[in-house]
């Protein structure tokens, strides 16, 4: 019988994937998410884990650490209701950041920038995600789901000026993870 030579690699992901997708829900559910009000969601450092994440593993392990970790933040936090989007959205924003990080390494060598770009634009996805959710799915009104878009806004911005340094940080130490 011969042996299959992607097993590691795909143990090695499922791993990577389950142990973010936990620091994701403790980051989110355990520092004290700030309530927002007009919608009964709320703003929380959980981004900060999510982009890590796709910059250093990539779109595939930051989709699945970002959507699975935040909705069991969300559940646990008694946000259910926002855990189906949550799921989706945070999913793709984790999946753009790696997926644009990766793609964009061809064309901008300054890491810096690199990040900044990924992260704004899966962020704005975060943004316009939550804020359609809210309208279309929870029947919000458009001024309320409006409310909340400043925060998701502060939250991608901590997000990025907190993960830019630490994937600096990665992968000076671990310099085998830029491949």
């Amino acid at each position: 019988m011969k042996a299959q030579g992607n097993y590691p690699r795909t143990a090695l992901k499922i791993a990577l994937a389950a142990m973010f997708a936990a620091l994701v829900f403790i980051v989110t559910s355990q520092i004290p998410p700030i309530s927002i009000p007009a919608t009964s969601g709320y703003f929380n450092l959980g981004e900060t884990i999510i982009y890590i994440t796709a910059l250093l593993f990539g779109p595939l392990i930051g989709a699945l650490a970002g959507g699975i970790g935040s909705m069991l933040g969300d559940v646990y936090l008694g946000f259910a209701q926002f855990a189906p989007g949550t799921l989706v959205i945070k999913g793709l924003e984790g999946a753009i950041v790696g997926f644009l990080n990766t793609k964009l390494k061809r064309y901008i060598s300054n890491l810096t920038l690199r990040i900044s770009i990924s992260v704004v634009i899966g962020g704005l996805e975060m943004v316009t995600g939550y804020f359609l959710y809210e309208q279309i799915v929870l029947g919000y009104p458009f001024a309320a789901a409006l409310a909340e878009v400043p925060f998701n806004l502060v939250q991608m911005a901590i997000g990025l000026v907190v993960a830019t340094p630490i994937v600096h940080a990665v992968l000076r130490v671990f310099p085998q993870l830029k491949s």
